[in-house]
């Protein structure tokens, strides 16, 4: 575990910078808000990397002074939480799924400072807000682009865990398959860990030889099955096309931005309560959004789903929300 004290050199990094960005700009660094984020997984992992770049950001500019621990057992956040808390951060940010009762009872313990924490439940007056990478509707254009593109009608989805928070991006990229392909079959999987690319791949490997020719890659190791087999992925959270070249059809982004500017702005103004930050990663906010490569992705599959991104963004569809477990079908 990497904890406050031996920061990586991104960490460093990003302080530096902040201090420049702020001299420059005649502030006293004392005005930055003071920025603790705790991750239970490596920050290169693609979930927590958004949050990561998201609060580099936020340093870059000047407006935190961020420090992060890494790679935290769920056995040691309750002790982290408590750490920075003492230290004076007023803002922790983290995720705190399968550990959601002490994370609160932190949260509780010290009420001056905010937390901002990815969970499956609500927020807590006065000072626990809530997050998630709510990004189903570029998921939901991502499933029409694999809809259009398989020629098997068999797509391959590996997942991670079955969470609502996993669910819900699987079911919108299926029903926007659905949409364009009401042929289209769907092999599930979840491998029950949020970081094993060996066991994802192997899942991705079974998929194929059931006849997948098109698989959704919620977690790493499935676009390096898909390379070896020549078959296309769609991506999720981030964009893996540069690594994958040729590969990656579409992915649906996450942009934690507007969910940390947000908290950032709330704690420097005073005026930070219990909330849920979830709308901020609605495409309207800014915090969803699609990418596409043109070159694997005919034309006219690209102006349909432009069309139906224009009428999310004009309110004119709505992505439905469905939080149960994805299953195969028969």
């Amino acid at each position: 575990m990497k904890i406050v004290g031996k920061m990586s050199r991104r960490v460093l990094l990003a302080s530096a910078l902040g201090a420049s960005v702020l001299a420059s700009a005649g502030i006293a660094a004392a005005e930055a808000v003071k920025v603790a984020a705790i991750y239970t997984l490596p920050v290169e992992q693609q979930w927590i990397s958004r949050i990561h770049l998201a609060l580099n950001t936020a340093a870059e500019r000047g407006d935190i002074e961020y420090v992060f621990s890494e790679n935290v057992a769920n056995t040691d956040y309750e002790r982290v939480m408590r750490e920075y808390a003492e230290q004076g951060m007023q803002l922790i940010v983290g995720e705190v799924f399968g550990l959601e009762r002490a994370a609160r009872k932190v949260a509780g313990d010290y009420p001056e400072t905010a937390f901002l924490m990815g969970s499956s439940f609500g927020a807590v007056a006065p000072n626990f807000s809530v997050f998630d990478n709510w990004i189903h509707e570029p998921s939901y254009l991502s499933g029409m682009v694999a809809g259009k593109a398989t020629e098997s009608n068999v797509i391959g989805m590996v997942g991670g865990y079955a969470i609502p928070e996993v669910n819900r991006l699987m079911h919108a990229f299926m029903d926007g398959a659905r949409e364009v392909n009401p042929d289209v079959k769907f092999i599930v999987n979840f491998i029950d860990s949020w970081y094993d690319p060996p066991k994802a791949k192997e899942s991705a490997f079974a998929m194929m030889d059931a006849g997948a020719d098109i698989m959704y890659a919620e977690r790493f190791g499935v676009s390096d099955a898909a390379v070896e087999r020549g078959v296309k992925a769609i991506g999720n959270v981030i964009d893996t096309s540069g690594d994958y070249p040729g590969t990656i059809l579409a992915s649906a982004l996450w942009h934690m931005e507007a969910t940390i500017d947000k908290a950032i702005e709330s704690v420097a103004s005073g005026t930070f309560e219990a909330a849920d930050y979830g709308q901020y990663s609605f495409m309207q906010y800014g915090g969803g959004s699609l990418v596409l490569d043109d070159k694997l992705v005919p034309a006219d599959v690209v102006e349909a789903v432009r069309a139906k991104e224009a009428d999310i963004m004009g309110g004119m569809f709505r992505v439905n929300v469905n939080d149960d477990r994805p299953v195969s079908d028969n």
